[in-house]
């Protein structure tokens, strides 16, 4: 089965009663949304197709319960199944100590200050180094807030979009943006004031 004739429902039965080529289309066809979110909610210490390979082998263990019903796209039910298993992870790794200044590098923190001191260029160093610093900020967050912000800020998707993902209701969802982006208001001033006792 390839992309242009992929029948996703032909497929789901053909799952289910153990045909191992509809398997392997399965996963071909849902692998780039699996990846895409592993991704954006990876744990530090768990390499991407790990944590993939756990979400397909939940969607295989879990796949009699899902019903399409209400609309619901079977692409919106393993997008909340790789989400929760992205958090699952997020809350089993140890929480790391709290983020230093030192622990950001030259590069980094030379973009930490291009943020938080306002300055005017942005820095020579790379983006990697500016997506290094994001990366250890939202590592200071608890899993839920994190997801919020990767969520709605990084990937840039809607509210009803991050809600459908989530399971959280609307309003659920735009509390804990509120209070996840409070708290990363937080850490950065403490990081601020690390730079001024320097």
């Amino acid at each position: 089965m390839n992309a242009v004739t992929f029948d996703l429902q032909q497929c789901l039965e053909s799952v289910r009663q153990n045909q191992q080529p509809a398997a392997h289309a399965l996963v071909e066809n849902l692998y780039p949304l699996v990846i895409r979110i592993v991704r954006a909610h990876l744990p530090r210490r768990m390499a991407e197709e790990d944590l993939a390979q756990e979400v397909f082998l939940k969607l295989f263990s879990r796949l009699a319960q899902y019903r399409p019903r209400d609309a619901i796209p079977f692409e919106h039910w393993v997008s909340r199944l790789a989400v929760r298993t992205c958090l699952d992870s997020l809350r089993a790794e140890r929480r790391r100590p709290e983020l230093r200044w030192s622990d950001l590098g030259d590069e980094g923190v030379a973009w930490l200050q291009y943020v938080l001191l306002a300055k005017d260029a942005p820095p020579d160093a790379s983006p990697a180094a500016a997506r290094e610093v994001v990366e250890n900020l939202l590592r200071q967050l608890p899993p839920k807030d994190r997801l919020v912000i990767s969520l709605l800020d990084l990937e840039q998707r809607s509210v009803k979009e991050v809600s459908v993902i989530t399971g959280w209701s609307a309003t659920l969802v735009k509390v804990r943006a509120f209070r996840a982006r409070r708290r990363l208001r937080k850490i950065a001033a403490e990081l601020e004031s690390e730079v001024r006792d320097a």
